[in-house]
């Protein structure tokens, strides 16, 4: 064996190694993952305390008093549980969509608490099948669908999945066209709507321009994408659905069916505005963008103007 050829062996022999390196590292990841999100995790069991806890309150200031996070990116969770436990829902059922792996989603919860039926769509068939092969697939009345979601095809998919219109809960964050997907579902009629909202857009009634196949660009656009809070709570108002309140963070807003408000008090949008806490970007120095600074990556770009019904230019927030 001469030198050239050992060499080339031994670069083998090196890269085997690694691959197999990574294979196990890979397999105690997926097995820590599995921990972290099984149906026996102590978060689950804390957050079911916190839960029990939080269903005494029967009256709150705030949606803020109620939070709790299991499985949401926020404290989502506490919310939804509280509005759960305290308002008549006929249909324990939840269609959630922009759900990736569904490791950290609004509605997972639901599952392990209260044992609801659902439908999770993503648009990424990866992990629509690493779902499948999820307990929350095994062990829960869960259904799931890879497909990208447009107005014209989002009530086409729940209708095939035999949801009644009725429905308890809609979660809605696809980072762009949350706004035309609200405004185009009529099949069914959720009693809890929960989407995310653009923080920058501030106050304005806004929305990304409908575009079929948008997808969030993290890089370039990394502020420009969904709608403000404005546009979905005139949007609310068309609906017959009541705004609430927002989480702490700043990016879900609460709508409620306005026949099942009960004791539930309507807020108006600018007193129910929560500015974001938290920054999609850093600068050079690793700190938080400022206002400015994410004003400025918003400058020039098209927005549709929900109250006008009119393409505009942002030229200031």
């Amino acid at each position: 064996m001469n030198l050239i050829t050992r060499k080339y062996y031994q670069i083998i022999k090196s890269i085997q190694k690694v691959n197999s390196i990574y294979s196990e590292v890979q397999k105690i990841k997926d097995n820590y993952e599995k921990d972290l999100y099984s149906y026996k995790s102590p978060k689950v069991n804390l957050g079911q305390i916190q839960s029990s806890f939080n269903s005494q309150k029967k009256i709150i200031a705030s949606l803020t008093e109620v939070e709790f996070q299991v499985f949401s990116q926020f404290g989502d969770d506490g919310i939804i549980q509280w509005l759960v436990n305290n308002l008549d829902i006929e249909n324990k059922t939840f269609v959630e969509f922009g759900v990736e792996k569904y490791i950290e989603s609004n509605t997972r919860f639901l599952l392990f608490n209260n044992k609801w039926k659902g439908l999770v769509i993503d648009g990424e068939q990866r992990n629509i099948t690493y779902i499948k092969n999820d307990v929350v697939s095994s062990s829960f009345d869960l259904q799931s669908i890879a497909s990208f979601i447009t107005k014209d095809n989002i009530n086409e998919l729940i209708k095939s999945r035999n949801f009644d219109k009725e429905l308890g809960l809609l979660s809605i964050d696809i980072d762009g066209n949350d706004y035309w997907i609200w405004k185009c579902l009529d099949d069914i009629k959720p009693v809890i709507v929960i989407s995310e909202y653009n923080a920058e857009f501030g106050l304005n009634p806004w929305t990304i321009p409908y575009q079929e196949d948008f997808v969030w660009d993290k890089k370039e656009n990394i502020y420009y994408w969904g709608t403000s809070l404005k546009s979905l709570c005139d949007l609310a108002e068309q609906k017959d659905y009541s705004f609430i309140g927002c989480n702490s963070q700043g990016n879900n807003a609460y709508f409620i069916r306005n026949d099942k408000m009960k004791d539930l008090k309507k807020i108006s949008c600018e007193d129910g505005y929560v500015k974001s806490q938290f920054s999609l970007s850093r600068n050079i120095d690793g700190e938080q963008f400022s206002d400015f600074q994410k004003m400025d990556t918003l400058l020039g770009k098209e927005i549709y103007n929900t109250k006008t019904n009119r393409i505009e230019i942002i030229n200031s927030i």
